[in-house]
């Protein structure tokens, strides 16, 4: 292998290493998300207005998980340079604001919701020349949030204690327990949604109790291995003992973390006013974005798990002061996922035309998700890349800019793209999300300019 080549590419210790932590992050999230694909499949096999309704119900649901992870990711960046430098303390610290954040963005979300939830779906539903029966629609969504609200804690402690366990090095106990869960998730879901084997028959709501059951399960399984293995988790040692967290520290994470939690805020609201953007064509149109994405997420959790090990192994090595060996792991990381979702979206086009033929739906609705199957299955290298460079800008802390450069670009661009297009044009769904694919083209050159130029490379510990 030549110099050059050796830039980009890294020797098989370097995939080892990078494949121990990503693949059972890939494994876990992949696994999750099969299994929301093959719930999707199960309500939508009930029909069109149930597979929208849920959908709509999910996609605010969704705002409210991207904010946990947003809120987490600020403390996170601080746990894997304390793991980089063994300060068990300092974990503890960071898990502890974790905690008490998550239970405030979860108490806020129940309360939001509960209070304008039927508002919030009812934006969504339009008629249009395709028909569907919208008060249906809205009822399913209602049936199925009024019950998801009951696995929002459990959710919540999963994710503080596995996005710890990873940052300290453990990804394979977070994996297992995800994989239980959508097993558990997958069997009720046939059993509650059709009323199968005695079980009654719940339709919308039985999806929704399935996922509230799968989420118990997750959580006790993480939580009860967590606390009976000290010797590999030190930090669990007299974690709650106080919920005292030191004021600068408290500081220094409120100062880096809060630019991640309004991003995500930012970013996952802007994603869920897109697609009441592409709802504006009618009830069909939701139905087919969401086959689309439901898709989509399954292929997309590869270029995720890279840019979790990019967060994770670049921020232990800048903990550790390694900051050149931190360049160039990024730059053969990024160029990896690049090549691995390239793969994934010639496989994803060759069957663009065979999902969504799986649902109980029209043949409009089924047209729809096929053309946008095929732009997304284009543009994954692309996301990849976004994806990758997020990653690398925060795992610096530079989280001001990664907040300008996600949540804040969804807002100044790409939402008055679909705004504009999908309320003083005729334009498709195909073409509202060819227009907003265009501006990310320009969020790469920058994500681009920002990580070659090494602003991320600090060690904020340290400091």
């Amino acid at each position: 292998m030549n110099e050059r080549a050796k830039k980009y590419i890294g020797d098989r210790n370097f995939y080892r290493m990078l494949l121990a932590i990503a693949v059972p992050i890939m494994i876990q999230n992949g696994f999750t998300n099969f299994v929301s694909m093959l719930d999707n499949i199960m309500v939508g096999r009930l029909g069109t207005e149930q597979m929208s309704g849920v959908a709509i119900a999910n996609q605010l649901v969704f705002i409210y998980n991207l904010c946990i992870f947003g809120g987490l990711s600020g403390a996170g960046i601080f746990t894997a340079q304390f793991y980089g430098k063994n300060d068990n303390e300092g974990i503890r610290h960071t898990f502890r604001f974790k905690l008490i954040l998550a239970t405030i963005l979860t108490v806020v979300a129940i309360i939001v919701l509960s209070a304008f939830g039927e508002q919030l779906i009812g934006i969504y539903l339009h008629s249009s020349e395709d028909g569907g029966d919208l008060a249906f629609a809205l009822k399913s969504g209602m049936d199925y949030m009024e019950v998801v609200f009951l696995g929002m804690f459990p959710f919540m402690l999963v994710q503080v204690y596995s996005s710890t366990l990873r940052e300290c090095g453990e990804t394979v106990l977070p994996m297992k327990a995800g994989v239980a869960a959508v097993f558990v998730n997958l069997i009720f879901n046939y059993l509650l949604i059709y009323g199968k084997f005695g079980f009654p028959y719940m339709g919308v709501r039985g999806a929704a109790v399935a996922t509230v059951i799968s989420r118990f399960v997750e959580a006790g399984i993480v939580l009860v291995w967590t606390h009976c293995h000290k010797t590999e988790n030190p930090y669990i040692e007299g974690l709650y003992r106080s919920l005292k967290v030191p004021k600068q520290l408290c500081l220094n994470i409120t100062t880096k973390g809060l630019p991640l939690l309004l991003n995500e805020a930012l970013w996952s609201s802007g994603m869920a006013l897109l697609v009441q953007c592409y709802s504006m064509r009618g009830l069909n149109a939701v139905a087919g974005v969401n086959i689309a994405e439901t898709l989509n997420n399954v292929f997309k959790v590869v270029f995720l798990a890279f840019g979790s090990s990019v967060g994770i192994i670049i921020g232990r090595l800048l903990g550790a002061g390694r900051m050149e060996e931190a360049k160039d792991t990024d730059r053969k990381i990024i160029v990896f996922s690049i090549f691995i979702s390239a793969i994934l979206g010639v496989f994803m086009a060759a069957i663009s035309g065979v999902f969504p033929k799986i649902y109980n739906t029209n043949d409009a609705a089924r047209h729809i998700a096929t053309i946008l199957i095929l732009a997304q299955a284009v543009c994954l290298p692309l996301n990849a890349f976004k994806n990758a460079t997020y990653f690398t800008l925060r795992s610096g802390g530079r989280t001001f800019i990664t907040f300008l450069f996600d949540g804040g670009f969804v807002w100044a661009v790409s939402l008055p793209t679909a705004f504009i297009l999908s309320r003083f044009t005729n334009a498709s769904v195909l073409w509202i999300f060819i227009g907003v694919q265009i501006g990310e083209f320009l969020k790469g050159f920058i994500g681009y300019v920002l990580v070659k130029k090494g602003v991320w490379i600090r060690n904020i510990v340290t400091e």
